[in-house]
């Protein structure tokens, strides 16, 4: 696929992501305490955000069915891509059980909604969140685009992968005939990506205005507040962090840190954004420079940005019951485990952007009789939650698809990588004549 950038680059763009960051957080708070009505700001920032998130949707579309049709039709075998999936899925709902408990067990430890002392909304009080239930019929038959159009129209990732699937299975099955479109596809790939390097360097100022921008609305007293609330969540996010890199350690041994390291810029980035969607170009370029087949990355990933939205999903268990524990109501053992498995169904297929996951708890309070009311206790809070939880997408798709890369023999060595860099460095310096 397209040559790595060079490390220098992605580095200087790392740090002015951070650098970013940084005097959002200052700008932002400068605005709360100076600006009596901080809205024209937020407003003007917020747009700026919207612009940056826009061109990454415009890429995503082109960018999923370029690369996926490409890698399955030079597969070639229908049993590999069989395979493939089937390693993917199973890695999914093995991480999916993981951060769904690891929420279930926090919050039951740490019982935030007990002793957070804020005042009650009213029970009958509506938080403007469309609950929007998905059952497993609903499910199924979501997956299937009416149109392929219509599909990359409305960015839906699951049903562009699997009208690629089709497409790149068709493809290899005339073989030759479709050489030449598979070769423009393949050009095609290079292009977004090319593209996507360009977006890149607008993503500081879309950080810096969508950091201001929550600060400079909710202010540090938010913080204080709920303090004891967010620290819990954070820990969680720490510790399951912590369980994706074991993960990786086990599958990948020492290039588990190299793969952290590699993914950091993406990480940051859907951190700052509040969306995993965000990261999508960034992460999918970084992995093939890690090491990730471009057949393996390009399939794996895009499945993994709808079943496999690890943060999200602890997210999802932390908040529905810690508003069930703000209104005094009692969850049994098994209301909480059907409440897991309903989410293992309900999570499928969450979009990658801002705020995705209230829809998502809204649906499951109301199946068990949960005051919805109670998402306006984080409404106020849900974008710095939201930052850590689209962080942690990232980084547990990124750890499926090397896992998936390594079972399929597909991850290239360090010395393959290095090697790899060198030459596409070489190839960038100007040759001068004699």
């Amino acid at each position: 696929m397209a040559a790595p950038a060079s490390s220098g680059s992605s580095n200087k763009l790392t740090l002015w992501i951070l650098l970013a960051l940084v005097l959002g957080a200052i700008a932002g708070y400068a605005i709360h305490k100076q600006v009596e009505d901080p809205t024209p700001w937020v407003t003007n920032f917020g747009l700026v955000t919207t612009i940056f998130l826009r061109l990454i949707k415009m890429i995503i579309a082109p960018l999923v069915f370029a690369t996926l049709t490409v890698g399955i039709a030079k597969m070639g075998d229908m049993a590999v891509v069989g395979r493939l999936g089937l390693k993917a899925m199973l890695w999914f709902i093995a991480a999916s059980l993981m951060s769904l408990g690891l929420g279930l067990l926090l919050v039951n430890l740490f019982q935030p909604g007990i002793g957070l002392n804020l005042p009650l909304p009213d029970v009958n009080a509506s938080s403007g969140i469309a609950a929007s239930s998905m059952s497993l019929a609903d499910f199924i038959t979501h997956l299937i685009p009416m149109s392929i159009a219509d599909g990359m129209a409305r960015n839906e990732i699951l049903q562009i992968v699997v009208f690629s699937i089709f497409f790149g299975i068709g493809c290899a099955g005339v073989g030759d005939k479709a050489k030449v479109l598979v070769d423009a596809l393949e050009g095609l790939s290079y292009v977004m990506l090319k593209v996507t390097m360009l977006v890149m360097w607008f993503a500081p100022f879309a950080v810096f205005a969508a950091v201001a921008a929550a600060i400079a609305k909710s202010g540090p007293g938010m913080f204080e507040t709920y303090a004891f609330f967010m620290g819990e969540f954070y820990l969680g996010i720490v510790i399951l962090w912590l369980l994706l890199f074991v993960a990786a350690f086990v599958v990948l041994g020492p290039r588990a840190g190299a793969l952290f390291k590699a993914v950091r810029e993406p990480t940051m980035l859907a951190f700052a954004t509040a969306s995993s969607e965000a990261a999508y170009p960034k992460t999918l370029a970084q992995l093939e420079k890690f090491g990730c087949s471009n057949r393996v990355a390009s399939f794996v990933l895009p499945l993994g940005y709808s079943f496999n939205l690890d943060g999200s999903m602890m997210y999802c268990t932390f908040a529905v019951m810690f508003i069930a524990q703000a209104y005094g109501i009692e969850m049994s053992a098994g209301s909480q485990i059907t409440m897991l498995l309903i989410l293992m169904v309900t999570s499928k297929g969450m979009a990658g952007v801002p705020r995705a996951s209230l829809v998502v708890i809204a649906a499951t309070l109301s199946q068990f009789n949960i005051p919805e009311a109670g998402l306006l206790l984080l409404l106020g809070i849900d974008h710095f939650l939201d930052m850590a939880r689209s962080a942690t997408n990232v980084i547990g798709n990124s750890v499926a698809t090397a896992v998936v890369s390594k079972w399929e023999g597909q991850l290239r060595s360090e010395v393959e990588v290095a090697e790899e860099l060198a030459n596409a460095t070489k190839a960038e310096l100007p040759h001068h004549p004699m």
